[in-house]
């Protein structure tokens, strides 16, 4: 796959409220760790329209079953891509696929172990909705640490939750994921209750709570200074499947 240069937006160019939105996402960052970004600014800052965030969220229909969640007894879709970025062009690079491996004291269920995770299709990993995404979250991890480039880990996710048991979007608990930068946004959700989002202070102060119900809500934490966790997700009506579909992107300084 070609490198994906910078030109490679949808819709009209950031302007000046968008500007603003990011500088006040930056600050919000580096005062309390953490930020809630609601779909409109979002949409603003990255350029897109709703016809590019509907085929955008097609890509949630062609993930891969994540065996790892299985052996803990929850059902959950996803797939994993590995990206750079380039601090001062915004320009996004496809990395080669590896395994996903999480650095010692942070994920207490599969530190340091290897996981074999079936990489984003070339059309997701070349979405401009993607990339757009990539490079707003590049100009706010710049507030927490400079960095030439950045080390960009995208896990697109679904987790489904039957009547006789419930889906876990973190079956490790409470962690950290060794970054500089995390990122939670919401795709969709059907038919489930749950999956509030809380975010920590080390000490175990509660910083954040909110529950992300309507799509494209950006949850975002200073990775360095919170720890997070999403309560389990069940169906509203028993006689159907629940569903959270959200992208977890990490930024790490290079």
């Amino acid at each position: 796959m070609e490198d994906l240069g910078y030109g490679t937006t949808t819709g009209a160019a950031p302007g000046p409220v968008s500007t603003a939105s990011v500088e006040a996402a930056r600050r919000a960052l580096a005062s309390t760790g953490v930020h809630l970004m609601p779909p409109d600014t979002l949409t603003a800052c990255t350029g897109t329209d709703s016809g590019a965030w509907d085929r955008f969220r097609a890509h949630w229909e062609d993930l891969s079953p994540d065996r790892y969640a299985a052996e803990s007894g929850t059902c959950r879709l996803r797939r994993f891509g590995h990206f750079s970025l380039a601090a001062d062009t915004g320009k996004v690079t496809p990395l080669p696929h590896v395994p996903f491996v999480q650095p010692q004291d942070t994920n207490p269920l599969y530190v340091q172990v290897d996981r074999h995770f079936d990489p984003l299709t070339d059309a997701f990993a070349a979405d401009p909705v993607l990339l757009a995404v990539i490079r707003l979250l590049g100009q706010l991890a710049g507030g927490l640490d400079r960095a030439a480039e950045w080390n960009v880990k995208v896990h697109p996710f679904r987790v489904v939750a039957a009547a006789d048991g419930r889906g876990e979007p973190t079956p490790e608990g409470l962690h950290r994921d060794g970054v500089t930068l995390v990122s939670s946004l919401l795709i969709a959700r059907r038919n489930a209750e749950g999956g509030e989002s809380t975010v920590f202070d080390p000490d175990g102060k509660r910083v954040l709570a909110t529950t992300l119900d309507e799509p494209g809500t950006l949850l975002l934490g200073d990775d360095r200074r919170t720890l997070h966790q999403v309560s389990p997700i069940r169906p509203l009506d028993p006689g159907r499947l629940a569903c959270r579909d959200v992208l977890v992107t990490t930024l790490t300084a290079r």
